[in-house]
């Protein structure tokens, strides 16, 4: 189950080594203390909530909003758990740009130490970014992707796209403990400042939509291509966000000579495949409405706000009982932690900052969470 999504404006530079030398220690007494307190699965539960997740991103030093608290905490918790991932049954792949394709192979790496085929969880963490890139196009470009797992298979995946145009950036969290079907609802509670007219092919108003593209990826070429020149000068409504502009019967003939030989049982299974990204998603999803009139969902996932909220109840009311839930948590993980007391004074600092922003906005916030 896909746990949630932010929307964050980007923030250029990085953190100084001086400060991110100082996240990784704490966040290191974080983990373990939660680790010894509750074990590993609940590390995958607690960061794959995205108030969780922004409030330890405070807690070690991050403004609340800025889309660079993704890329450093993920780093910083990699950092934190290099070298101890026998004591605390965590590991972690992935990580931005670059670092985020060495993911199947880091995890693949760590075979050994896993009482699973680390297979299985190679094609979770694929399976989670073709979700978010191909099958919910949103408009934002995964730059991102950072996986979390134990030894015996359970996973959390965040990652993060960037829309070019809007200069803002939107978190991805997975869990897999609720995972029953990728490409299905997968989404808990998507969390973002502003929606968009989305192609969400894992709506379940796309159930038709979904079949009948498995249907045509496991029809005969040359079938389809004769379909798709008959629609070369077919006008569409306006409310499309395809049209016969995505389908190049050259580019796509090629495609599906692929997805024909390899006979996808489902829509899962064909996302799967390499080779069909975006494109050949649009153009399926085209051919499924006009040949077989099935519609696909244009609704943004994205169920509500965010951010902290405001004290007008802009974007959102403050989620109290979830925020106050995060700082009482890290406050206690905290207590606990050895860390040395500057680096706690300066944490305790970050989470009364928390404390106050929530009382001045969240007490005069009257709106209704949409």
């Amino acid at each position: 189950m896909k746990t949630g999504t932010a929307t964050l404006p980007l923030h250029w530079g990085k953190a100084p080594a001086w400060l991110f030398q100082r996240m990784t220690k704490l966040a290191r007494e974080i983990i373990r203390i939660i680790i010894y307190e509750y074990g590993a699965q609940e590390v995958l539960q607690r960061i794959s909530d995205p108030y969780w997740f922004q409030a330890l991103g405070c807690v070690l030093g991050f403004d609340w909003h800025s889309s660079g608290l993704t890329t450093t905490v993920c780093g910083a918790l990699k950092e934190a758990l290099h070298g101890i991932e026998h004591e605390t049954g965590l590991y972690v792949a992935g990580g931005k740009g670059r670092a985020s394709r060495k993911t199947p192979d880091e995890i693949t790496a760590t075979r050994g130490s896993l009482s699973i085929d680390p297979a299985a969880l190679v094609y979770a963490s694929r399976m989670a970014a073709k979700v978010d890139s191909a099958a919910v196009q949103d408009g934002y470009q995964l730059y991102h992707h950072v996986f979390f797992y134990t030894q015996t298979g359970e996973w959390a995946v965040i990652q993060q796209g960037m829309n070019p145009d809007t200069r803002y950036a939107r978190r991805y969290h997975w869990l897999s403990s609720c995972v029953h079907d990728f490409v299905c609802e997968p989404h808990a509670a998507i969390c973002c400042d502003a929606r968009g007219r989305t192609l969400n092919l894992v709506a379940t108003e796309s159930d038709a939509t979904r079949k009948a593209s498995c249907l045509i990826a496991t029809e005969h070429p040359d079938k389809i291509i004769r379909e798709v020149k008959k629609m070369a000068l077919l006008e569409l409504p306006q409310r499309h966000h395809i049209t016969t502009a995505d389908i190049n019967p050259e580019k796509l003939a090629t495609v599906l000579i692929k997805t024909y030989e390899a006979q996808p049982c489902n829509f899962e299974s064909l996302l799967a495949l390499p080779g069909v990204g975006p494109k050949t998603v649009r153009s399926l999803a085209l051919l499924a409405e006009l040949v077989y009139g099935a519609t696909p969902s244009f609704t943004d996932p994205a169920r509500y706000s965010y951010a902290h909220g405001g004290k007008d109840g802009h974007p959102y009311p403050v989620a109290r009982d979830v925020y106050d839930n995060a700082i009482a948590t890290l406050r206690e993980i905290l207590n606990a932690s050895k860390i040395g007391q500057s680096e706690k004074r300066r944490a305790f600092r970050q989470l009364s900052l928390l404390a106050q922003t929530r009382q001045s906005n969240g007490d005069n916030s009257g709106a209704e969470t949409s």
